[in-house]
């Protein structure tokens, strides 16, 4: 049965923080995947797993910057994995399934933003190859994992960037149309929404549900590639170079911009539930239309079923995966 896209009353909101969200939270014995969690909102993602007990798995590109990264958590485990090399994908995935029997939760943090025009070593479009195919690709792998653990949670990042562009199934990786990296992004972004909304689908009779997320505007290493306009507009650090901390009005710090991804992962009050886009640890509002200015709440163009189908489609004729069942 589908979740609404609308409020639950969480208890929570916009300042909250990944700690006040995990408090009460008990993940020992629990698996834990978070890609990109070694930086920014995702190692605040893992201190607070780690902090409740779980074991957690970080893949990274940056060894060396993981395990400078995450030197205060001793045992979360490291390995590498590159969301551009598809043999990566596999080759972890392997590994992690010799090693384990369970995915109890899988957040997809890891991702890129309004890069230039580069590609994976498919030769797709790196956004949105890095933020959803590679994505795609690693969760189908460990999905004999995911549905062993009787109850697992799988999070997508995703973003309010989602209303920048929906998917251009005729061309995604820009090979006819002009590249946009900005219209790259929102694809990416809407991307990983309808991926959670097509997994959900899938994996519910399995016990295994799927959320997607917006953290909130943060100021980290994903606007690495920006110009220093582009970072003005953005209008999230101000001009003594400090991050704007106004989380009403989408501006976070990691601790809080963590916060939607903890609550999706492991809050009992979604047990039951899934398929939905989420934002200030609450199930965000369905807004009326693509074309709708309301910064907060989502589009119909990210949790629309149908693309989210032909989206899943797409993304096993593009990568050469797909779930087997067991």
């Amino acid at each position: 049965m589908a979740t609404p896209q609308a409020p639950i009353g969480s208890g929570f909101g916009a300042a909250s923080t990944a700690a006040e969200v995990i408090q009460g939270i008990d993940l020992t014995g629990k698996i834990v995947i978070v890609t990109g969690g070694y930086s920014g909102i995702g190692l605040e993602t893992v201190r607070a797993f780690y902090s409740a007990g779980a074991k957690v798995i970080v893949p990274a590109r940056d060894i060396e910057k993981a395990e400078k990264g995450l030197s205060d958590m001793p045992g979360v485990v490291i390995d590498s994995m590159d969301l551009l090399n598809p043999e990566s994908i596999d080759v972890f995935a392997a590994r992690f399934l010799t090693r384990f029997d369970q995915l109890h939760i899988l957040v997809n943090n890891a991702g890129i933003m309004a890069t230039p025009l580069e590609h994976d070593q498919r030769g797709f479009e790196s956004q949105f190859a890095a933020n959803h195919l590679g994505h795609f690709q690693l969760t189908v792998r460990l999905w004999p994992a995911l549905v062993r653990a009787e109850g697992a949670r799988v999070v997508a990042l995703s973003s309010y960037a989602h209303r920048r562009a929906g998917i251009d199934f005729h061309d995604p990786n820009f090979e006819h149309r002009e590249y946009n990296p900005w219209v790259a992004y929102g694809q990416a972004k809407t991307a990983n929404a309808l991926f959670a909304v097509a997994l959900d689908s899938i994996g519910q009779r399995h016990g295994v549900r799927a959320f997607s997320v917006h953290p909130g505007g943060i100021a980290t290493d994903l606007q690495r590639y920006l110009t220093k306009t582009e970072i003005d507009t953005l209008d999230i650090i101000d001009k003594s170079g400090k991050p704007i901390i106004d989380p009403e009005n989408n501006r976070k710090t990691p601790q809080q911009g963590a916060a939607t991804s903890v609550w999706c992962a492991t809050s009992p009050k979604l047990e039951g539930m899934g398929g939905v886009y989420c934002a200030d640890c609450e199930i965000a509002a369905a807004l009326p239309s693509d074309e709708s200015t309301e910064m907060h709440g989502v589009r119909p163009r990210a949790f629309d079923s149908v693309a989210a189908g032909r989206l899943w489609q797409l993304s096993e004729q593009l990568t050469g995966v797909r779930i087997v069942q067991e």
